[in-house]
């Protein structure tokens, strides 16, 4: 029984990533050399980063791939650091749009968005190919999450799941390691997250809990762009620096209101998935919106941090 439930437990996370990989695979098909244009031309000021940030992130679904495109533009000089700032505050708001699309999860299109987006890979012009992989990538998430939802309330009942749940409803910092090391193993933050929301459904999670593993999960999606600035020169290590800031500093100045953000996010809606999707949402935002009118002094921060532990 055990193993069962584990099987299938691995094999709807591993339908949600695969979702979200063929999903991110369509919308990459636009071109980064197009996305990087972009950048290199509206990234003087940090409001317009704020915005270019936020719509290549919901372009691309990642907050991760702006980021690792900043690392290379930085290293390449094409970009100053300090206009990355503000694109990297608009990545985190981007990223949420996933998470309040799959929020409103409905099962009954999984099967038709299956089957119509299976049917537009197979037609060779681009266009359709994107529009399949976008569809497929959606159903696959939908029909995952039902069945993560559906495994939530066998599992909790089982006696090594239930010690878990039980230790990270009990413990916020729990929590938020949960969220962090997840998120660096599957690089994917919203994976991570919509996995929470799932049980958080299927009532295995509290609200307060998945809040704590949705601030580890922002903190956890910094691992990619560090890696991709190892040998990407000491400028470009700046921007994943930056990144690791916002996302460490934004965990600790929350994490005493977890509660509250919990609290106001079930105020603006009934469903228990929606309302994570929804704290996530007003988390990036809020933090976005407090650093952005210090970007410039923030990436002095960065700068001086940096050279006091010599890494420049």
């Amino acid at each position: 029984m055990v193993k069962e439930f584990l099987s299938l437990l691995i094999v709807f996370i591993a339908l949600f990533l695969f979702g979200i990989y063929i999903l991110r695979s369509g919308l990459l098909q636009v071109g980064t050399s197009t996305v990087k244009a972009i950048l290199i031309k509206t990234t003087n000021s940090p409001l317009k980063g704020l915005i270019v940030g936020i719509l290549i992130t919901m372009l691309f679904q990642s907050s991760s791939v702006v980021t690792v495109l900043l690392v290379g533009l930085v290293a390449a000089g094409f970009i100053q650091f300090r206009h990355s700032i503000g694109v990297i505050l608009g990545a985190n708001i981007g990223s949420c749009f996933t998470l309040e699309l799959i929020a409103f999860n409905v099962t009954d299109l999984a099967v038709p968005l299956l089957v119509i987006g299976f049917l537009c890979l197979l037609l060779s012009h681009s266009s359709f190919y994107v529009i399949g992989c976008v569809l497929f990538g959606i159903g696959c998430i939908f029909l995952s999450m039902n069945g993560l939802e559906g495994l939530a309330e066998p599992l909790r009942t089982l006696p090594l799941t239930e010690h878990f749940f039980m230790w990270t409803n009990d413990h916020y910092v729990a929590g938020i390691s949960v969220g962090a090391i997840m998120t660096t193993i599957i690089q994917s933050s919203t994976a991570t997250i919509g996995i929470a929301m799932s049980f958080i459904e299927g009532m295995s999670l509290t609200s307060e809990s998945g809040v704590a593993i949705m601030l580890g999960a922002n903190i956890g999606t910094c691992f990619t762009a560090y890696i991709a600035s190892i040998g990407a020169g000491k400028t470009a290590r700046l921007v994943a620096h930056a990144h690791i800031w916002l996302n460490l500093l934004g965990a600790i100045l929350f994490y005493p209101f977890i509660d509250f953000l919990a609290h106001f996010s079930s105020l603006l809606s009934d469903s228990l998935s929606v309302q994570l999707a929804h704290a996530s949402t007003i988390y990036n935002i809020i933090c976005s919106l407090l650093v952005l009118p210090f970007a410039n002094r923030f990436a002095r921060f960065v700068q001086f941090f940096a050279r006091s532990k010599k890494d420049l």
